[in-house]
């Protein structure tokens, strides 16, 4: 299994609020490790499975190299950056859109790494997690999550 883990969240810690949209609503930085070696590229997806009307995307990146294992703090929100793409997120933006949850108890973000047999995807930047999805299905060598909380 993939390891997952940010200098900012705490493996079933709190999120900080700069990441939420209570705050600056930046991502924070994601790093893995103990991926495999066989690994040629990676995607990165942040849900929201709490969500009122079933599970929430936050964020979707993809084509991620296979060299590079981290997303530093406050990726830039753009469809794409020296070749990594973003996809639409379920507040139908490109890049991250931190925690907003109802009021009510904390909701769990998955911070999913997904480590993948193919360089690249072959879809545009802006693809939708479901694209994305379809696409990387066959293709996964590996799997690890991140999971923080954050409630209002």
């Amino acid at each position: 299994m993939i390891t997952v883990q940010s200098p900012s969240i705490e493996e079933g810690g709190i999120i900080p609020v700069e990441y939420t949209c209570d705050g600056s609503d930046i991502s924070p930085e994601i790093r893995w490790s103990n991926f495999p070696a066989a690994a040629k590229s990676f995607v990165v997806i942040m849900d929201d499975p709490d969500a009122p009307l079933g599970t929430f995307t936050h964020w979707v990146v993809y084509d991620i190299p296979a060299d590079i294992n981290y997303l530093p703090e406050n990726f830039p929100k753009v469809p794409e950056i020296e070749g990594i793409k973003q996809g639409i997120n379920d507040f139908g933006r490109v890049g991250y859109g931190g925690p907003c949850p109802p009021l009510g108890k904390p909701h769990r973000y998955f911070f999913k790494v997904f480590a993948l047999g193919e360089p690249a995807l072959g879809l545009p930047p802006g693809a939708s997690r479901q694209e994305v999805e379809m696409i990387m299905t066959g293709k996964i060598l590996d799997e690890g999550y991140l999971m923080g909380l954050y409630g209002r």
